[in-house]
């Protein structure tokens, strides 16, 4: 099996021929690997989350409704009812992980979704639409309770919904205590007039969703299908289970909750060339512009790139009287980010 040290090698070799083109023909050979052994069709989605980066902006790492357009480039021209989706990612918006549900499952009867390493959070909830989710030992699920972004005398900072409602009802019995009530007051004056409610309403709708696609796909032939997604949506968009929203859920406690897993490992084409595909995808990230990759078997792909800003600093003017500056002397422009 190719290691990441391999993949970089193989990269490396074909740059001293072809340095244009190396990092894409690496990855889309072993995209087309992976179709030719299970004759499914393969789109790879992945970020650059887990390499750290001080300038990509957030939401170009998250499931976002610009997906679409994205899936919409690696879909088109594809015939096959069968998907295999390689899910590398965060997560995102709720709204947009539904319509990324929504599209691919207008488009293939039978969708396996593969981890490579961690899909979170909204990622978390594409998996649970999947008829299967293949993981190995080192890959992670995740939490799907949703998270508000709350800018605090700490700063912005992510919150999670429902930690939120926990502390509203811990306030209102502290606050009866008239003696409490002072200390509680800085804490209160951050919520919104709509906050409470908007978060109550966004746990329900990631509770529902996932116990909808259980229930229609991955459980479909199971007798307690309905209530076995009950149990399982529960448990994931429970903040009280997992403390804290980046916990990490391998697969044997997976499928302890039943869901529908099967080992990386069971397969050796599939997990060397998944690993391959994950490999060259982090490789593209380190040596190129490229924050997202949306591609299929096919070699099409939607890619969003951050391209660094560089600011020349202007020349250090030195005055001695009776010396007076260049009038003509101007700083360079500002040069703005392209995407």
């Amino acid at each position: 099996m190719p290691s990441w040290g391999g993949i970089l090698h193989e990269v490396n070799d074909l740059a001293a021929k072809d340095p244009q083109h190396a990092l894409d023909f690496v990855r889309r050979k072993y995209l087309a690997s992976l179709h030719a052994h299970t004759k499914r069709a393969v789109i790879l989605y992945a970020t650059k989350w887990t390499q750290p980066s001080d300038n990509v902006p957030p939401d170009m790492v998250s499931i976002n409704d610009g997906d679409i357009q994205g899936l919409m480039e690696v879909v088109h021209g594809v015939d096959d009812q069968n998907l295999d989706l390689i899910i590398h990612s965060p997560g995102g918006y709720i709204t947009a992980a539904d319509a990324f549900v929504q599209y691919l499952r207008s488009k293939f009867s039978n969708i396996r979704v593969i981890v490579p390493q961690a899909a979170m959070s909204a990622a978390t909830m594409i998996a649970c639409a999947a008829d299967e989710i293949v993981m190995g030992k080192h890959s992670s699920l995740g939490p799907i309770d949703p998270q508000f972004s709350m800018h605090t005398s700490l700063g912005v900072r992510m919150i999670p919904a429902q930690a939120i409602l926990d502390q509203f009802e811990r306030a209102k019995e502290e606050c009866k205590d008239p003696a409490k009530l002072a200390a509680w007051v800085p804490m209160l004056q951050q919520f919104g007039p709509d906050l409470l409610v908007q978060c109550t309403n966004m746990s329900v709708l990631a509770f529902q969703l996932v116990r909808e696609w259980l229930a229609t796909y991955m459980f479909k032939d199971q007798a307690d299908r309905d209530a076995k997604a009950i149990s399982v949506a529960g448990w994931l968009v429970n903040h009280g289970e997992f403390k804290t929203h980046s916990r990490h859920i391998n697969r044997s406690i997976l499928l302890e909750r039943g869901l529908k897993i099967t080992n990386l490992e069971d397969d050796k084409f599939v997990q060397d060339f998944a690993l391959s595909i994950f490999h060259a995808a982090t490789i593209t990230f380190t040596h190129s512009g490229a924050v997202k990759i949306i591609e299929n078997h096919k070699g099409n792909a939607f890619l969003q790139q951050v391209q660094p800003v560089f600011v020349e600093q202007p020349a250090q003017v030195r005055f001695s009287p009776p010396a007076v500056a260049n009038p003509n002397l101007r700083p360079p422009p500002f040069q703005k980010k392209k995407h």
